[in-house]
């Protein structure tokens, strides 16, 4: 019997939405606010949906102590009180949360112990993104 589960996962980070491709005017025009030189920060709210068998005897379709295990080490110790621009992952990636959000699938897409159905992520109270994956996009990384 395959069953869905969502947890939530709460951080706090900063980024600076820029662009080398255009001149400060542009992106100004482009990020608006922003794009403000000295950054900005989100108290972001990830959620990872999971797919998998309910396994007859526990119940469950795996251990949540697993997955906040993974969470902690792979999502929250890299991204919390973090400035997103500083990380590896958006060096040549413009720290949009589209390109978060491709970045947190990536990263639960290797917990070994159910299928990652999505990635929703919340910003601000009025802006969210989903990222469902996307086999072109998977083959490297953000």
């Amino acid at each position: 019997m395959k069953a869905y589960l969502s947890r939530r996962y709460h951080f706090s980070a900063s980024h600076r939405l820029h662009t080398e491709a255009y001149d400060d005017a542009r992106n100004r025009e482009i990020y608006g606010k922003c794009n403000n030189p000295h950054g900005h920060g989100h108290n972001y709210i990830v959620q990872v949906t999971f797919s998998g068998q309910v396994d007859p005897v526990t119940g469950m379709i795996f251990d949540l102590a697993e997955l906040d295990a993974f969470a902690q080490t792979s999502l929250i110790d890299r991204f919390a009180h973090t400035n997103l621009n500083a990380l590896d992952c958006f060096a040549n990636h413009v720290s949009t949360t589209e390109n978060l959000s491709i970045e947190v699938h990536r990263i639960f897409a290797g917990f070994p112990a159910a299928h990652l159905e999505k990635v929703h992520i919340e910003e601000t109270s009025n802006n969210s993104f989903e990222y469902a994956g996307d086999a072109k996009l998977l083959r490297g990384t953000l």
